[in-house]
């Protein structure tokens, strides 16, 4: 039995196995605390929370806005070599393994646990703000024009870049080298038989919280839309204790989507995503300004790809806020978002090459990102334009309502109240089945980091992540009260501060890794080239002594 393998199960040994449960109890239990201690505490002493949060925010994006932006630009590179390198021949899984998944539900799954409920908040909101307020990484003639490349910046190559690194690690270690799925085994090339041990404990840990904290982020973004999305239809107040009951409600309907399993509960409703994403989309380009949408979308790529190398290396000089509430706030929550995309991402990406992997996590989901921000963010810009900046006034406070003042602004001569009414339904319930998904599989990947990377554990305890998601959700939500987003963002930017460090390593144990594994698959080549050609030699031969 090979060494590893060996070693797994004495790690697989470790795991607490009594009344029907399955997990590693020092990761489970450091990280479910933390958690429970973290909400008790801010349930308690919900101002000082407040107050200890806006420290927490200004010393970090005063102090460390740099590392989030070289860390993620480095990260971009990585996946560049080991894509256009010869590295990018080996396949994950083995020269012989077979893709689970059809192409296109592998990439309904990328797009719909990368980052679907955040395009259903900010496509609207971003684009429109930046039109107002230029950013400074992409100045041009065109307020329009910058606005949408900035945009294209914070939703482009650096989040997948981030997600196709570690989908990648996750991915070639345990299924090239028969690691646990979890993230410690990563880094075997540089702990070796350590990250069996506390050193493992330690890495999988930062991994939980990152992915908890991160995930919570976002399904607060996530009620809030949903709760203003409610309001529009049916009156429903907006406040912080409608969102937590929401919360609730619909952390329930993940724990369904869980007892369903993987195949019945997640591609089931990944798939349903993106083709209710996709209709939503097009109902938009058709019924609002769609030659202004092209012109939007062509300009801003072409801004976004011309100065991207300026636009990744700039940092403001003058306190600018802009960036820390945009680029790094966007930057901490890819890298805390990173565990649970590349886990998610690693476990349904076997029998790709890894030249596919990363050209396919880099590109496809950054092209579709492209697409649906312009036709939500053009649209948007084109209606502001129109009434005189009156759509800006109405969301530049109320960033939830976006896109439903959206949807109730535009121009629909014909059964007007019906499509309006008919498109605030479709946009909530793709915000509440992204909302499902981003719970149930981000319960998936906690589960199965807490239960040391064994592939089937026990449902139950993916309930308990999925509530305690939930849970972390809302006592975000009550820390931040009327400033919730505020709040939201200080705890991804908290989380992704030490992971970026966690990822750097990462890097460089991926690239050691692939390259052995490139080596052993050249001298398998040579081999096999070599045995081949005896093989016909001796055939000749003996054809000759026949002859």
């Amino acid at each position: 039995m090979p060494k590893e393998e060996t070693k797994q199960k004495l790690l697989y040994q470790r795991n607490y196995t009594k009344f029907g449960l399955d997990f590693n109890p020092p990761v489970s239990i450091v990280s479910g605390l933390f958690i429970l201690i973290f909400a008790g505490y801010a349930l308690l002493n919900l101002e000082h929370a407040n107050q200890l949060f806006d420290q927490i925010y200004s010393r970090i994006i005063n102090n460390w806005d740099w590392l989030f932006l070289l860390g993620s630009n480095f990260f971009i590179g990585v996946c560049l070599y080991l894509a256009f390198s010869k590295l990018g021949n080996v396949r994950i899984g083995g020269m012989y393994a077979k893709a689970e998944f059809s192409t296109f539900a592998w990439y309904s799954m990328l797009i719909s646990a990368g980052m679907g409920i955040g395009l259903m908040f900010w496509a609207v909101g971003e684009p429109l703000t930046h039109s107002q307020i230029t950013p400074f990484i992409y100045e041009s003639e065109s307020a329009v024009t910058s606005a949408m490349a900035a945009t294209f910046f914070h939703w482009g190559f650096h989040p997948w870049g981030i997600y196709a690194l570690l989908g990648l690690s996750l991915a070639f270690f345990a299924y090239n080298k028969n690691l646990p799925l979890s993230l410690r085994s990563v880094f075997y090339p540089l702990f070796k038989d350590r990250i069996f041990g506390k050193t493992g404990d330690i890495i999988d840990i930062l991994a939980v919280l990152a992915c908890m904290f991160g995930l919570a982020t976002s399904l607060g973004l996530g009620v809030q839309q949903m709760n203003s999305g409610l309001n529009y239809l049916f009156q429903l107040p907006e406040n912080v204790t409608i969102q937590v009951l929401l919360i609730f409600i619909i952390t329930l309907m993940a724990i369904f989507s869980i007892l369903a399993g993987i195949h019945g509960g997640i591609r089931f409703l990944s798939v349903l995503n993106i083709r209710l994403a996709g209709l939503f989309m097009l109902l938009v380009f058709l019924l609002g300004p769609s030659f202004y949408i092209l012109r939007v979308f062509m300009n801003g790529l072409g801004l976004y790809l011309s100065d991207f190398l300026q636009a990744s290396f700039s940092l403001s000089f003058k306190g600018d806020s802009w960036q820390g509430d945009w680029s790094i706030f966007y930057l901490s929550w890819w890298i805390s978002w990173s565990p649970f995309v590349g886990m998610f991402i690693a476990r349904m990406s076997r029998g790709r090459t890894v030249r596919e992997f990363i050209l396919a996590v880099l590109i496809v989901p950054s092209f579709l990102s492209f697409l649906w921000l312009s036709v939500f963010g053009g649209t948007a810009i084109s209606i502001n334009e129109n009434t005189g900046g009156a759509l800006f006034e109405t969301v530049q406070d109320n960033l939830p309502v976006a896109l439903f003042e959206l949807i109730h602004q535009l121009n629909v001569p014909v059964l007007a109240n019906l499509s309006i009414t008919l498109l605030s339904i479709l946009g909530t319930l793709l915000v509440m089945s992204y909302f499902i998904t981003s719970s149930d599989s981000g319960s998936l990947v906690v589960e199965k980091i807490t239960a040391s990377g064994k592939e089937d554990t026990p449902n139950k305890q993916r309930v308990f992540w999925a509530a305690a998601e939930g849970l972390l959700a809302a006592v975000l939500l009550l820390i931040g009260g009327e400033q919730a987003l505020d709040v939201l963002q200080t705890a991804v930017i908290s989380t992704g501060l030490p992971f970026t460090f966690v990822l750097i390593a990462a890097s460089i144990a991926v690239i050691i890794g692939v390259r052995e594994a490139s080596d052993r698959r050249e001298d398998y080549i040579r081999n096999k080239l070599f045995e081949d050609v005896k093989e016909h030699v001796v055939q000749g031969d003996e054809e000759s002594s026949e002859t």
